[in-house]
């Protein structure tokens, strides 16, 4: 027969269910654990969560879970669903050729964009200054034509 649970450090204590009863111990430090992650659902579900999750995965080494996410999720852990590397050759030297010149083109035209865009910030800029300017004099002027009050 086959074992219904698996060989995790969780629960090393679990026998085959068609074994009969089991003799499990539980110790007073098993309790302390189930009552500390029931009293943290409680009060800090997140870090409880968290803890739960981490027993369950058989108390992986951060350092192997790191490695985990960078092995499957590496690609998006860059911000775009593209290699790192760039583009694989797809054996075919016209395509990879033009691919190359139509992103080289693409990049060209992002840059001459961006510039566009700060060269439209600072043309804003200048006429929110010159219309602060033209206020200012304009204040300024009506201040010394008027009144002279104490």
């Amino acid at each position: 027969m086959s074992s219904h649970a698996s060989a995790g450090p969780w629960n090393r204590s679990w026998s085959r269910w068609d074994s009969g009863p089991v003799q499990r111990s539980c110790s007073p430090r098993r309790g302390w654990e189930i009552a500390g992650i029931i009293l943290g659902f409680i009060f800090v579900w997140p870090l409880a969560l968290a803890y739960l999750v981490w027993k369950l995965l058989g108390y992986p080494v951060p350092n192997e879970a790191r490695a985990f996410f960078e092995r499957n999720f590496s690609r998006l852990s860059t911000g775009s669903m593209r290699p790192a590397d760039g583009f694989r050759p797809t054996g075919n030297f016209a395509f990879d050729e033009y691919r190359r010149a139509e992103l080289e083109r693409l990049e060209a035209e992002r840059r001459r964009l961006e510039e566009e865009a700060q060269a439209f910030a600072e043309f804003v800029e200048e006429l929110k200054r010159a219309k602060d300017r033209e206020e200012f004099d304009a204040f300024m002027a009506k201040r010394r034509s008027g009144p002279a009050t104490a």
